[in-house]
């Protein structure tokens, strides 16, 4: 691996979550090894009954019920998984610069929930427009989420959420990275959250694509890699992570539980939807240049893969190119338990691999009844984790519409 400064090496000290199947970090990786999905049926107005992943974090753990009402569901994810990650990192909150806290959080989308609803409102009332909520302009701005992180906190440093589709919790990760290096920041609160269950609009368009998932058990719905898979489980969560140079980190005692040590982002500029593996398998070598890392110095690769016919083919085929047949890398999938969290997505799952570093056990991929033989691949981890001799580094793949890639590698707790 390359060699940095202190300074220069940015570490986290701290993870808040909520998953459709935990609300913490522990309980999270428990569900993970005990195969336990979070995908339970689900109903939304005008399109009906369907399955989806829900969280059921406590919602007034760090909110009044007045500023639930007035804010936003992916404001009320992010307050709690960014008040979470505080908590989990032991810093003296109150003795913080909070002008030198940002706040950085990916998002797929943000402000259909809150429009919809208002027009379901007006509707009631034949349409006329005095009945719009005069709250629907600051629920609806791109960066309410961090935003509300910010109001709830009292944190005056800068906050922005990051569009980049189903990439965006990697993207809001590496843009923490990026502002602590370029000293603009001393603390970063950065992630991604998702509250794409509660617009009826994403379940009719991916249905409208033939990308939506059915199945009559609930958990067995999302089935990545499987021959019968047939489409994604939209899901809703968030998380947070805290982010500080490593100098910092030593200097406080905090207890670390990864190095970001490289990351790569590019673009397909190919197609609205399709993804292009060739961009992808660029993507992830740019991450292991940066990191100074060979393939085969990796050891497991956490899919993006979301269970779309094409889609999970095309990945499988980067990874192939990149890695080839490494004995030493593993494969595995966490949409499997969760559905697909969108802006969440990428962080969640990379959450979920964490304590490999620890524990040396790799989560599986579940629900596979019949792998996809164009999905077959080295060490894809199947129904039931597995032991490893060490973990010292993971990859992270998220990939989302309209061709945006990010990729990031953590490595294990510097000595």
């Amino acid at each position: 691996m390359n060699e940095r400064r202190d300074e220069d090496r940015i570490v986290m000290t701290g993870i808040g979550l909520t998953a459709p199947n935990g609300d913490n970090l522990a309980d999270f990786r428990a569900a993970l090894l005990a195969g336990k999905s979070g995908v339970q049926p689900y109903n939304i107005r005008y399109f009906g009954d369907t399955v989806a992943g829900i969280c059921h974090f406590d919602e007034l753990k760090y909110q009044k019920r007045r500023e639930l009402r007035r804010g936003t569901r992916a404001g009320s994810i992010s307050i709690y998984a960014a008040n979470e990650a505080i908590r989990d990192s032991g810093i003296c909150w109150k003795n913080i610069d909070k002008d030198r806290v940002g706040v950085y959080i990916g998002i797929t989308e943000h402000g259909n929930v809150e429009t919809e609803n208002e027009i379901y409102q007006i509707k009631q009332y034949d349409y006329d427009c005095n009945y719009w909520s005069h709250h629907h302009n600051p629920r609806t701005v791109a960066n309410n989420p961090a935003g509300e992180v910010t109001l709830n906190l009292g944190i005056s440093g800068p906050h922005y959420t990051l569009g980049a589709a189903c990439a965006a919790g990697n993207a809001g990760l590496i843009q923490g990275v990026q502002q602590l290096r370029l000293g603009e920041v001393d603390l970063a609160i950065a992630g991604g959250v998702s509250e794409s269950i509660h617009t009826f609009g994403i379940f009719a368009a991916f249905h409208a694509q033939n990308a939506l998932a059915s199945h009559e058990d609930p958990a067995k719905a999302s089935r990545p890699f499987d021959e019968d898979r047939n489409g994604i489980v939209v899901s809703e969560g968030g998380c947070l992570y805290i982010l500080e140079r490593l100098s910092d980190a030593r200097k406080r005692g905090a207890r670390i539980y990864a190095e970001i040590v490289g990351y790569g982002m590019n673009s397909d500029a190919t197609d609205f939807v399709l993804p292009n593996p060739v961009r992808q398998a660029e993507c992830m070598r740019k991450a292991l240049r940066f990191a100074g890392l060979t393939p085969d110095q990796i050891d497991i690769v956490n899919t993006h893969a979301t269970a779309t016919p094409s889609g999970d083919v095309q990945e499988i085929a980067a990874i192939r190119e990149v890695f080839g047949e490494s004995e030493k890398t593993y494969i595995n999938n966490t949409k499997s338990f969760i559905g697909h969290a969108m802006g969440a997505a990428g962080v969640l799952e990379l959450a979920g691999n964490l304590p490999s570093f620890e524990d040396r056990i790799v989560h599986p991929t579940i629900n596979i009844d019949k792998l996809d033989e164009k999905c077959a691949i080295r060490n894809l981890v199947i129904n039931n984790p597995i032991q490893v001799n060490s973990v010292d580094y993971i990859l992270n793949n998220s990939f989302g519409m309209v061709g945006i890639n990010a990729v990031l590698i953590v490595g294990r707790p510097p000595v």
